[in-house]
């Protein structure tokens, strides 16, 4: 089974750069979408063979993710009521045969961490929620998840400490869905020491080109799950956003 996940940064803008092309070449089992930053009706993508769900921020031009599926999903949840109430769009459930499937936009925590406590309240319910799906079958979560959880996984940890996406409140969260809650970092696991390995990059002093770059964009699997991995991958060459896409492929 082949999954992807992408922040596309804008998906209509996305869609002018080679996002169409990328995503019919993939044929992915399923397909998720971050930041897609719309609002129903604005862009007619349904492609054929996939059932397609959309969580839309109500604020224009924000937020909001998207899933296809090949297989239709015997659930869907938007968000994470009852344990936490946004607007934002960030998350979506979709329930598999075998896992649940969770594409989420994390909360950024901005600058100057102004934010945070927003940011720590949502990953505290989306904490609990993902506790509950797993009493019931195995998750698989991707997506944007804000936070670089080690030093390996930017190339500049020591100016960023304490900064938003690398401050010791989120990487101590992101540790917790790891050590406590029984998830696996694929990437990590098939890859514990490969350096250099980003999703994201800033816009600026042409960070891409230098690969001055982050990893916040994850495929975390149930523990249960984890002797199905079989690839996890990093499609730094393609191009369309500041993230590039992320891969999973389990075997069944």
């Amino acid at each position: 089974m082949k999954l992807i996940s992408w922040n596309v940064n804008g998906l209509r803008a996305c869609a002018g750069k080679g996002f169409y092309e990328f995503f019919e070449a993939s044929d992915a089992d399923a397909f998720c979408l971050q930041e897609t930053k719309l609002q129903p009706g604005q862009l007619d993508f349904a492609p054929n063979g996939y059932h397609c769900l959309w969580n839309y921020a109500q604020k224009k031009g924000y937020s909001g993710t998207a899933v296809f599926l090949k297989e239709e999903p015997l659930s869907v949840q938007m968000g994470l009521s009852p344990f936490f109430e946004d607007e934002e769009g960030r998350l979506i459930a979709a329930e598999t045969e075998r896992f649940y499937l969770l594409c989420l936009y994390a909360p950024n925590a901005q600058e100057g961490l102004k934010r945070l406590d927003f940011r720590m309240a949502w990953e505290d319910a989306f904490r609990a929620y993902v506790a509950q799906l797993q009493e019931k079958k195995p998750v698989v979560i991707c997506g944007d998840m804000n936070v670089a959880h080690n030093e390996i996984d930017l190339k500049n940890p020591g100016p960023n400490r304490g900064n938003a996406g690398f401050s010791d409140e989120e990487r101590e969260k992101f540790g917790r869905l790891l050590d406590e809650d029984g998830l696996l970092d694929s990437y990590r696991h098939l890859y514990p020491d490969q350096r250099d390995a980003y999703t994201w990059w800033s816009y600026r002093m042409r960070a891409r080109d230098k690969n001055i770059g982050w990893r916040i964009d994850y495929f975390l699997v149930s523990r249960a799950l984890g002797e199905n991995i079989r690839k996890a991958q990093i499609y730094a060459d393609v191009f369309g956003s500041d993230h590039c896409p992320v891969g999973l492929e389990l075997g069944f």
